[in-house]
């Protein structure tokens, strides 16, 4: 009985995390370079930073050449070029960093009473077997569910908790290599079989098995601690929090709260950052994302370590007295 009332608690969390992230999203603080006439560049960021709701979070580029490099370097998710060479209003967008964001973006600029039309460049849009970007979010969400399950398949094999030590290291050491095939099975997939994230093969290949170890590392440190309620702490913090926050479907910007907040700071977030920026981006602003995976993979090595040597020292009988 307790055992089911645990899957309707876990059934009821996965229903309200996903329903709350995606069931009304809301731009809050898009960044958005500016790129715009001197005598008017401070009452256009003043307009911009003091709409309704505070959607966009304007800030001022020098030139084009500075607002795209934004853009491109994810400093911004767009830029909007007044007085350009074109006589038009442009907006540079890269969708391949998230086709949300920059529906969002068009959506903002529509409603704003007063202001010409303004016209969309795509500086960075998706590959064309990429479709609406997602392949990103789905390699690294099969990789984390291909982690965490290899951890529960080695406990309900072998026990939730390891008897020592030495058998810890043993797991981890097999979790390590099945994340390097994993890693490279996934990346076959997007890149040779569909050629969807083509031309990155090693730096995908490192971040999926990096992903992958990750997930697994972590799930053991759960099992290791909790026991077998271990694997339903794997899929409150991978699945139920981690999925609707990693920033596939919509990025932080357009996330309710609690989801933008704790996105980029789990394995999920980190790893679609990661893909993606590399993907499309030539691997910019990802120190962040590389940080959050390394500390959550060298916690959960340490955590399954430690915890399991504190529980050999208690199990082992003390030696025959002399």
């Amino acid at each position: 009985m307790t055992l089911l009332l645990g899957v309707l608690v876990l059934a009821l969390a996965f229903v309200v995390s996903f329903v709350g992230a995606f069931h009304s999203p809301t731009p809050r603080d898009i960044p958005l370079a500016v790129v715009a006439p001197e005598p008017a560049r401070a009452k256009v960021l003043a307009e911009l930073n003091g709409l309704p709701d505070r959607p966009l979070s304007a800030r001022p580029a020098a030139s084009e050449a500075e607002a795209r490099a934004m853009v491109l370097d994810r400093r911004a998710d767009g830029a909007l070029l007044l007085g350009a060479p074109s006589g038009r209003t442009e907006l540079l967008v890269a969708s391949a960093g998230g086709p949300s964001a920059v529906q969002a973006l068009q959506a903002i600029f529509e409603k704003v009473d007063g202001r010409e039309a303004v016209e969309l460049r795509d500086l960075r849009p998706p590959n064309p077997a990429d479709g609406r970007g997602l392949s990103t979010f789905y390699l690294v969400l099969g990789v984390i569910i291909g982690g965490y399950l290899a951890s529960a398949a080695l406990a309900a094999s072998y026990g939730a908790r390891p008897a020592n030590l030495r058998r810890t290291l043993v797991r981890l050491v097999a979790l390590a290599a099945l994340s390097v095939v994993a890693g490279l099975g996934g990346t076959l997939v997007v890149d040779t079989v569909f050629d969807a994230l083509p031309g990155h093969f090693a730096a995908l290949w490192g971040i999926t098995t990096l992903a992958t170890f990750t997930a697994a590392a972590v799930g053991m440190a759960f099992q290791v601690l909790f026991g077998p309620a271990g694997v339903a702490a794997s899929v409150l913090v991978f699945v139920i929090i981690g999925n609707p926050s990693a920033g596939g479907v919509y990025p932080a910007s357009l996330l309710p709260p609690f989801w933008a907040a704790v996105g980029q700071a789990l394995p999920n977030g980190a790893g679609v950052t990661l893909v993606r920026n590399y993907a499309y981006f030539d691997g910019h602003h990802t120190a962040t994302a590389w940080w959050v995976m390394c500390a959550w993979a060298a916690g959960g090595v340490l955590v399954s370590c430690l915890a399991s040597w504190v529980r050999g020292r208690r199990t082992t009988p003390p030696p025959p007295p002399r």
